[in-house]
């Protein structure tokens, strides 16, 4: 914005500036072309009223020795002809017979004043014809030509319009220097605004908006600190409600565990089917307080990397995806699950390993759990452009198109698979620990059947850190579910 600001008032600037400068510069010109021409033309009145004198007393001595002097001090060129075009007088090489001073002879005899036409400008050279009839009215008794350098007025406009020119872009200066002042008097409030609304929306505790700026600007700065406030106490208790919900639950629910395990022999052969009902939705709670506890950590990671100057993150998102391949082989086999993840080249993607095994977890317990024994599940990394990318595909069943959709929803599940253990939380989490790093998840069928689920980042242009000394993480035995 203040770089649209700036350009609208410098060029607002420069129009003002060219439509003073332009004119006064033609001005100046004109001012010393006109100059030039009453001073020869002068001389020519002089030169004209002694040609004269000489006619009448028949003697040219003084026309003469007037017309070198002239010369000789200002270096011009004079001609002076008698009505038969007969030369009088001729000084400074210029010659009554050169075909241009010929010409201007013809029209003085005629009674006729010859000026040069145009202006001078800096660049202007060479010399400027001057002619006058000798005599008044029409008695016509000679002509004066006269040949003027333009060199020392050239010199003299050339001299006006640096002192315009330098004048306007002193003035085009302070203009810049204003504008800058004026746009970041107006812009830097804006900025300050702008960065305390993308921290109060990634659910940071907002920064309070500097007040400067013209009067709305304060005001509206001071409004907006009065709601971040007030947003940021609602969004840190309901953070705090989350975490001391879960914190407080945990407590309770393993005291309810032991106490239905010391139960266990007590009960009767025909309360087994609902011990073993009761001690399924304990675990199915326990899933969900950490699914829930990890969202909430994945929204705030997210948010806060959205407005904060991270630091780069890079690995190699093949070296990670087969160790957590590796990891999970135990897992797979106990399914009957055949899992296949080859190395490959080097893939740099733009996040941490550990947020990159975290979604390869999730990705490949879902593929894991609800591809049904007998199918294979492949891991594989390649880049595409810009990004790099982590598949899962499984030959599954798969899911249908209206299921494609709601795929990564919170608390989603299929239908098919209410009876697996799960949350519904997993590929919410995993969605948003990309959005973190600037990338998504998709979801699409594989051929000829089955889930492929790709996780897009960006590809990252640096080295990415070795994974030789990473310490594997176990896969969570905590459910993950589409």
């Amino acid at each position: 914005m203040r770089t649209r600001v700036l350009t609208v008032v410098l060029a607002f600037a420069v129009l003002a500036v060219a439509g003073f400068a332009v004119p006064l510069l033609g001005v100046t010109a004109t001012q010393r072309t006109e100059q030039l021409v009453a001073a020869r033309t002068g001389d020519l009145d002089r030169f004209a009223g002694l040609a004269g004198q000489a006619a009448e007393r028949g003697d040219t001595g003084v026309l003469t020795a007037e017309v070198s002097r002239y010369s000789e001090l200002y270096g011009e060129a004079v001609v002076v002809v008698d009505p038969r075009r007969a030369p009088v007088v001729q000084s400074g090489g210029m010659r009554a017979a050169d075909p241009a001073v010929a010409r201007l002879i013809d029209a003085a005899l005629r009674n006729q004043r010859v000026a040069p036409g145009g202006t001078l400008r800096p660049w202007s050279r060479g010399t400027a014809l001057l002619a006058r009839p000798v005599g008044t009215g029409t008695r016509v008794s000679g002509a004066v030509v006269l040949r003027a350098s333009v060199r020392a007025a050239a010199d003299d406009i050339a001299l006006r319009w640096a002192l315009v020119l330098a004048g306007a872009g002193l003035f085009a200066v302070a203009c810049v220097l204003l504008a800058r002042a004026a746009t970041r008097w107006v812009v830097r409030p804006l900025h300050h605004l702008d960065r305390a609304v993308g921290t109060l929306a990634a659910g940071l505790p907002a920064e309070h908006a500097r007040a400067g700026g013209p009067p709305e600007l304060r005001q509206l700065a001071t409004g907006f600190n009065r709601m971040a406030d007030a947003v940021t106490t609602a969004l840190e208790q309901q953070r705090r409600l989350v975490a001391d919900t879960s914190h407080q639950l945990r407590n309770p629910l393993a005291a309810l565990r032991l106490r239905i395990d010391s139960l266990q022999l007590r009960l009767p052969d025909s309360a087994t089917r609902t011990y073993t009902g009761v001690t399924a939705e304990l675990e199915r709670m326990e899933l969900l307080l950490d699914d829930l506890l990890a969202l909430a950590n994945a929204e705030h990671r997210a948010g806060e990397l959205a407005v904060t100057d991270a630091p780069e993150a890079c690995c190699d998102a093949t070296t990670v995806a087969v160790a957590q391949a590796q990891l999970w082989h135990p897992v797979a086999e106990q399914a009957g699950v055949r899992l296949d993840s080859v190395p490959g080249p080097r893939v740099p993607m733009a996040c941490s390993e550990a947020e990159l095994a975290q979604v390869a977890d999730i990705l490949l317990d879902n593929a894991i759990k609800y591809a049904g024994r007998g199918a294979r599940v492949a891991t594989r990394c390649f880049t595409d452009g810009p990004d790099a990318v982590f598949e899962v595909r499984d030959d599954g069943p798969g899911l249908v198109t209206a299921e494609l959709r709601q795929a990564g929803t919170r608390f989603w599940r299929s239908e098919r698979h209410r009876d697996v253990r799960g949350s519904g939380l997993g590929l919410a989490i995993a969605e948003q620990l990309a959005a973190g790093r600037g990338g998504r998840v998709e979801f699409a069928s594989a051929r000829p059947h089955g889930l492929r689920v790709q996780v897009i980042l960006p590809r990252a242009g640096d080295e990415a850190p070795s994974a030789k000394d990473r310490t594997p993480r176990p896969p969570s035995s905590k459910g993950r579910t589409p």
